[in-house]
């Protein structure tokens, strides 16, 4: 598993999984969907990212974005929206 994640700026923090599922049901919040998808999609999607972590030691936010933002283009399109328009709005995209 991922021991840390190196962010945007080069920095590194230790890898929280609970950050990344937050992000994904706070997405899909936005998105509007319904509890019960909210649950299933931040289950399918956050365990598909952890197996990424999984296979390295350190992970780049970009690279776990991209996961998680592909996956959500395929079975979510409006979460990856809803993802990628809080990302313009802090600046980030």
């Amino acid at each position: 598993m991922a021991q840390y994640v190196i962010k945007r700026d080069g920095s590194k923090e230790e890898f929280d999984a609970g950050k990344m599922r937050n992000a994904i049901e706070t997405s899909a919040r936005e998105a509007g969907l319904e509890e019960s998808r909210i649950l299933e999609l931040v289950e399918q999607v956050g365990s598909a990212a952890l197996q990424l972590a999984e296979s390295k030691e350190e992970i780049a936010t970009s690279e776990l974005l991209e996961k998680i933002l592909g996956d959500l283009d395929t079975i979510e399109p409006s979460v990856a929206q809803a993802w990628r328009q809080y990302d313009e709005a802090r600046g980030r995209a």
